[in-house]
Formats: structure tokens, C-alpha cells, sequence
């Protein structure tokens, strides 16, 4: 159950960052921050309680933190320049 729970707040999260990046603003990284910290929590339980392989979760934890972090860095630009042009 906690798998599948995993995976749907991982997708959820790629998912919502994606739409952030469309349309940004400050309210809406709280719940891409949110979302990021379910993933980790998570999946840190699963490494933690299954007595997995620490090294195969970590990549794909990174892998998944890499693509996450970079919408967010780009949703964050976008935020900062669409703000820019209202001043």
C-alpha cells in the first residue's frame, strides 16, 4: 500500500511542478515543497522498513530530485520575471 502511495504522490509531484512551471506563483511551491517532502519521507520508509538496497533508491531518489528541482528553479524565474514586468 505504501508503494503505491509513493509512486502516486512521486507522479503527483512531477505532475504539479510541471503545472507550477506553466503558471507560478508563490502560494502554489508550497504544495510542490509539500509534495517533494511526502516523496523523501516515503521513500526513505520504504528503504527503511523493506530493508532494500540503499544505493538503486538513492539514484532514482536523486533522479527524481534532479527533474523536480529544476522545474522548480525554472518556475522560480519565471515567477521572478513575470513580477519584474509588473514593476
Amino acid at each position: 500500500m505504501i508503494v503505491l502511495a509513493h509512486v502516486l504522490i512521486a507522479l503527483s509531484s512531477v505532475l504539479y511542478t510541471s503545472y507550477l512551471f506553466l503558471r507560478p506563483s508563490k502560494a502554489k511551491f508550497y504544495v510542490s515543497y509539500g509534495l517533494i517532502g511526502l516523496t523523501l519521507a516515503s521513500g526513505t520508509y520504504l528503504v527503511v522498513s523493506t530493508h532494500s538496497r540503499l544505493l538503486p533508491a538513492c539514484e532514482a531518489g536523486l533522479l527524481y530530485l534532479g527533474v523536480v528541482l529544476a522545474g522548480l528553479i525554472s518556475a522560480h524565474y519565471r515567477l521572478a520575471n513575470a513580477s519584474d514586468k509588473l514593476h
